[in-house]
């Protein structure tokens, strides 16, 4: 699957490939010449990254970046960035184009910005998660990917890195709220959620929720909602102001869908993980976290459905 390449890097690569091309026509069949990878220039995707890059023995460029710009503590101790406070980039040959992997070190108010920026740029969010248990502040990894232009691909990961920095620039210290007024105890009307949603929502306490289960298999055995495989959502609060968390299950071909109909509705994406080993097809799971009027939520979620809908038939 090709990715959105800028237009600059699309040029760029095109050009790059033309001039392959123009350079052993009539020496090397076309099928053979498209059958062998592309080396990687190390000095390109330094300058596109705006990080230092090296080769590795087997073709791969690597690019890094130490978080020195916030101290953090796990367990009582000062934790050095090279003992895994380090984001990196890693660009492998790929056909004529290449392929990336990486990680990213993010904290909480850093989040939304990095896989904004990740998205704008052609790249895949593929796990959102923490490595550590009493850090603080606390440190989560943000897993990126993506196939195309190899200068592309690394602008597109310097653009996640700068958004970053953007973020620590406006405060040095990681904040501890996403900022907004907070809900209160009240009632979310189950009805409105459900008209909107399009589906059944239940009423425990005033907390109207929408859940919506999912088959599988594992070990030979079908498994479905009561054993854990639903997509749900419960709001709190009042219809005014209420606060949106859920779960939404996904497969592969979901996941990109579903995250960017999510932030586009400016929900908050906490965690991107699987929950199973071994079911059929893979599921990956999304926690997100949003507060608004109960109608805005319900249409953001609803939006994701459909975005899920959408990818299923595709």
């Amino acid at each position: 699957m090709k990715i959105h390449q800028n237009t600059f890097g699309s040029r760029f690569c095109s050009l790059r490939r033309l001039s392959i091309a123009t350079l052993f026509a009539g020496v090397l069949p076309c099928l053979s010449l498209a059958a062998q990878p592309a080396a990687l220039d190390p000095k390109a995707i330094g300058q596109a990254s705006g990080a230092d890059a090296t080769a590795t023995s087997d073709g791969v460029v690597r690019i890094g970046w130490a978080r020195t710009d916030v101290v953090v503590t796990v367990d009582g101790m000062k934790l050095p960035p090279a003992a895994g406070l380090g984001s990196w980039a890693a660009f492998a040959p790929m056909g004529p184009d290449a392929m990336v992997m990486g990680d990213t070190v993010v904290f909480e108010d850093e989040v939304d910005a990095a896989m904004d920026a990740a998205f704008a740029h052609g790249l895949t969010v593929t796990a959102l998660h923490n490595h550590f248990f009493h850090d603080t502040p606390k440190v989560y990894f943000m897993h990126i990917g993506g196939q195309g232009c190899p200068e592309s691909l690394a602008s597109g990961v310097k653009a996640v890195w700068d958004a970053i920095r953007a973020v620590r620039s406006a405060n040095s210290q990681p904040t501890g709220s996403f900022g907004g007024p907070t809900p209160t105890s009240g009632r979310v009307t189950a009805d409105l959620v459900a008209k909107i949603v399009g589906q059944p929502a239940t009423d425990t306490q005033g907390v109207a929720k929408v859940t919506i289960g999912r088959k599988g298999t594992m070990g030979g055995m079908v498994i479905g909602g009561s054993m854990g495989l639903t997509t749900w959502a419960a709001f709190s609060g009042n219809d005014s102001l209420a606060a949106m968390d859920g779960d939404f299950m996904m497969t592969a071909a979901e996941v990109q869908p579903v995250l960017r109909a999510l932030r586009k509705g400016g929900v908050h994406i906490v965690a991107l993980h699987s929950h199973m080993i071994g079911e059929q097809p893979d599921f990956y799971f999304t926690h997100f976290w949003a507060t608004g009027s109960a109608q805005s939520l319900a249409q953001a979620f609803r939006a994701a459905l459909d975005a899920q809908a959408s990818a299923k038939q595709t």
